[in-house]
């Protein structure tokens, strides 16, 4: 249920509702808009009447959600959330490309990646350290030293890092290495997981897990959330079909689905949905036409000699042509990169 504040509305108007929320045994969170302010009730409303609310001093409008999902819910928090790490903003106006290679290999690869991507344009470095590989004979990363050859890469060039996590035991170790923190399409629906990172203050980009539905993805965007850490990017990294010329199959049909639905940032990961590099920049294009807030691109020095997903990745030239390419699009639908 949903109580939308009229702008007259007091401080001791809003803490009413609130205080008559919770004597019902409801939670409540109330979010401050511009122009607006919204209290979320959470929690079993079937026993509540909406004219309990609607006749209270300044109310304006009593809304039943029907959705499983209630803090990711685009009715209770009308405008976008807008997640700003160290100063870029992702879920506004701005359109943010991160951008790095699938697997941290060397220091000499890291850097060198860093330094080219930053030169492009891209604001955020990726870089995986944790490895989740289908076989369990293949490159499963550096895993704490990934994260540090990370870091000096972030000390050259200011970058912040994104960097998957693999387990609850490693989120200490993540809270002091890293900017955003990735849960891969495999953990997004582990729940444990996801309960845990619900407590943390930092950002977490959740990707789709590769058979997911919609709504499935955004309920495990609401563990999160329902954990009190609202600090999440969703990313559509591609589902799993019947097709099987590309790596998967990209949705970009989720991005004004999710707009619709959510409040939250979605960015598009076109590597990891084709699995091959010449389809990237097409992808791009139309990531930021259907209204995507960013990418994330899988860049690499020498791909055909690269520990992981070589053939899905951009050599430094290709994606600096890709970001000059860009730049039009986003100057056309009001977007700044």
């Amino acid at each position: 249920m949903i109580i939308q504040m009229g702008i007259e509305a007091t401080e001791r108007d809003v803490l009413n509702v609130i205080e008559k929320a919770e004597s019902k045994g409801l939670k409540t969170s109330k979010i401050i808009g511009q122009n607006i302010i919204v209290i979320a009730l959470i929690g079993d409303t079937s026993k509540v009447s909406d004219e309990d609310f609607a006749e209270m001093k300044y109310v304006d409008r009593v809304t039943r959600i029907q959705e499983p999902y209630k803090k990711a819910n685009r009715k209770s928090h009308p405008e976008n959330t807008i997640i700003d790490i160290n100063g870029i903003k992702i879920g506004g106006e701005d359109f943010v490309i991160m951008a790095g290679p699938c697997s941290v290999e060397t220091p000499e690869q890291i850097t060198e990646v860093a330094r080219a991507i930053k030169k492009s344009g891209a604001q955020i470095l990726r870089g995986g350290a944790f490895k989740p590989r289908t076989s369990p004979y293949s490159f499963q990363g550096l895993e704490a030293q990934g994260l540090d050859l990370l870091n000096i890469a972030k000390k050259e060039t200011g970058l912040p890092i994104v960097s998957e996590l693999m387990a609850i035991d490693q989120i200490p170790l993540f809270l002091d290495k890293v900017d955003i923190i990735q849960v891969g399409a495999r953990n997004m629906q582990n729940f444990a997981l996801l309960k845990e990172l619900g407590k943390i203050d930092k950002p977490i980009l959740l990707k789709r897990g590769m058979s997911a539905t919609i709504e499935e993805f955004i309920m495990s965007a609401e563990y999160i959330m329902a954990g009190g850490n609202n600090k999440v990017i969703l990313c559509e990294r591609g589902i799993r079909t019947f097709e099987t010329y590309t790596r998967n199959t990209l949705d970009l049909s989720v991005v004004p689905a999710i707009k619709e639905l959510t409040h939250l940032p979605i960015i598009i990961d076109p590597s990891h949905a084709t699995g091959k590099w010449w389809m990237v920049e097409s992808l791009s294009k139309a990531a930021v036409a259907v209204g995507a807030d960013g990418l994330m691109v899988e860049v690499h020095n020498c791909p055909e000699k690269a520990l992981s997903d070589g053939p899905q990745s951009l050599k430094p030239e290709k994606f600096d042509k890709l970001v000059k390419e860009l730049r039009k699009f986003t100057n056309i639908v009001g977007k700044k990169l």
